[in-house]
C-alpha cells in the first residue's frame, strides 16, 4: 500500500524547466548541419526514441546552447495529431550513444524534471500511462485540421509522487519487463528477417533473364482472368450495415479487420468477398501502392472499397497463396510502382496494366504448395511471438498501473 510520504503534486511543480523544440533550417541549406533533430517518427508510444534517422538540421550557437537536449530530458509531443488520435506522447532522451548534438522540433516541448524531486524515468513512466488513458482528452484542442495540446492545462495534471529512493526501485523494476520486451522485438525482427529472406530464395526466378527449369513466366492475365473493383457507396460506422475492407485493413500481406466502415445499403451478392479472393491496392501513396492480401474468411460477410481490386486466379495454375507472395515480392512491388500513374497527390495502378505484367511460377501446384508451407511456418512462429510480446506488454502496463498507483508496494532500504 502507498505510504504517507508520497507528495500531491502538480506536474510544474516537479520539472525544472520546460521549453519548445526547435525549427532549424532546411536540410537543403548550403551551409554545413550542426545537430541533430528529434522528430514524430523518432518516438513510440512506449516512450523509446529511435535516434537512427534524425534529422539533420541548422542552427545558431545560442540557439543549440538554449535548445540542446541533454540526458533525462523528456519530449513531449505537442501538435501534430490528427481527428480522433490524441496528442502527448512522451519519450526519455537518454543522451544517444554517439556525442552527438540533439535537439527536438518544434512540435515538440522539452519537459527538463526537478532531479531533486523525480526521476526522469519514473516520471516518463507516469505521463505515458497518462497518454494511454482517458484523461488524455482533456487536454486536447483541435485547430485547423491538427490536434494540439492545452500545455498549460497538462502541466497542471496531477500526480502522486514516492520519495526518490522508491521512484528508483520502481524504475528498476519495469527496466527488468522492459529488456525482455525488447528481447522479444528483435526475435521477432529476426524472424521477419527470416521470412524474407525464405521468400526471396524461394521466388528468385523473379529476378532472373529466364525462368529455372520447371517454372513458366507468363503474362499474368493469362492465370488471373478477371479483375474487379469493389463498391463506391458512402460509408457510416454503422455495424448494421455491410463490412467494407478498405486499404488500411491490408496489412502484411494480410487482412486486418479493424477499423471496420460499413455499406448502409445493400450490396450486390457477386461483390461479397469469397474464401481465397486475392485483394490488390490499387491507390494510394506510393509507399503503401500494391500491397496484397488473401480473404480467409476473418468475417462473416463483407464486400471491399472501390480503391481495392479483387483479382480472381486460375487456381488451377496459382494457388491464391503463392499470387499473394509474388505481389508482395520487393521488386514486383517496384515494378508495380513503374506502372503505376499519378494523380491528385496519389498513384494509381490500372488493372489492365497489371495483369499485362509478367509472372513467374512454378508449374507444379505442389512446387507452390511447398514454398507457401515454408512461409507459412515462418508467420506462425512470428505469431506465436507476437502473441507472447502482447501479454507481457499487458502484464507490463498492470504491473506500472499497480506500481505509480501505490497498490504494490517495491521493498527495498
Amino acid at each position: 500500500m502507498r505510504s504517507d510520504a508520497w507528495k500531491p503534486l502538480r506536474l510544474r511543480e516537479v520539472l525544472g524547466d520546460v521549453f519548445a523544440g526547435a525549427w532549424g533550417d532546411s536540410p537543403s541549406d548550403t551551409r554545413v548541419a550542426n545537430i541533430r533533430v528529434l522528430r514524430a517518427t523518432n518516438i513510440d508510444s512506449e516512450g523509446r526514441v529511435s535516434y537512427s534517422n534524425a534529422a539533420f538540421r541548422i542552427l545558431g550557437a545560442r540557439e543549440i546552447e538554449r535548445k540542446r537536449l541533454i540526458a533525462g530530458d523528456l519530449l513531449l509531443e505537442a501538435s501534430g495529431g490528427g481527428p480522433g488520435t490524441p496528442v502527448g506522447r512522451v519519450a526519455l532522451h537518454d543522451g544517444g550513444c554517439d556525442g552527438q548534438n540533439y535537439a527536438c522540433s518544434n512540435f515538440f516541448r522539452v519537459l527538463r524534471p526537478n532531479q531533486k524531486l523525480v526521476d526522469a524515468g519514473y516520471l516518463r513512466h507516469v505521463l505515458v500511462s497518462l497518454y494511454r488513458s482517458p484523461a488524455i482528452w482533456r487536454y486536447q484542442q483541435q485547430t485547423t485540421g491538427l490536434v494540439n495540446l492545452k500545455l498549460n492545462d497538462y502541466l497542471e495534471h496531477p500526480l502522486l509522487v514516492p520519495p526518490l529512493g522508491e521512484q528508483r526501485r520502481i524504475v528498476d523494476v519495469v527496466r527488468g519487463y522492459a529488456d525482455a520486451e525488447r528481447g522479444i522485438e528483435a526475435l521477432i525482427a529476426k524472424l521477419r528477417s527470416v521470412r524474407q529472406g525464405a521468400l526471396l530464395a524461394s521466388l528468385e526466378a523473379v529476378a532472373r533473364t529466364e525462368p529455372p527449369p520447371g517454372w513458366v513466366r507468363l503474362p499474368l492475365k493469362d492465370v488471373v482472368p478477371a479483375a474487379e473493383y469493389g463498391i463506391s457507396e458512402a460509408l457510416d460506422r454503422d455495424a448494421g450495415g455491410v463490412p467494407v475492407l478498405r486499404m488500411n485493413n491490408i496489412q502484411g500481406g494480410r487482412v486486418q479487420v479493424g477499423e471496420l466502415r460499413y455499406c448502409p445499403v445493400a450490396v450486390p451478392e457477386r461483390l461479397y468477398l469469397r474464401q481465397g479472393d486475392v485483394l490488390f491496392n490499387r491507390t494510394n501513396s506510393i509507399d503503401h501502392i500494391g500491397k496484397a492480401a488473401l480473404w480467409r474468411d476473418e468475417l462473416p460477410g463483407a464486400t471491399f472499397a472501390s480503391y481495392l481490386v479483387r483479382l480472381n486466379p486460375d487456381v488451377r495454375r496459382v494457388l491464391p497463396e503463392y499470387l499473394v507472395e509474388w505481389l508482395m515480392h520487393p521488386v514486383i512491388r517496384q515494378r508495380v510502382r513503374a506502372i503505376s500513374t499519378v494523380a491528385v497527390q496519389q498513384v494509381n495502378v490500372n488493372p489492365s496494366r497489371l495483369r499485362n505484367m509478367e509472372i513467374d511460377l512454378p508449374e507444379s501446384l505442389d512446387e507452390q504448395r511447398e514454398i507457401i508451407a515454408t512461409l507459412e511456418a515462418c508467420d506462425a512462429q512470428i505469431a506465436r511471438e507476437s502473441q507472447e510480446l502482447d501479454k507481457l506488454r499487458k502484464l507490463k502496463q498492470g504491473l506500472v498501473d499497480d506500481l505509480l498507483s501505490g497498490r504494490v508496494k517495491v521493498m527495498g532500504p
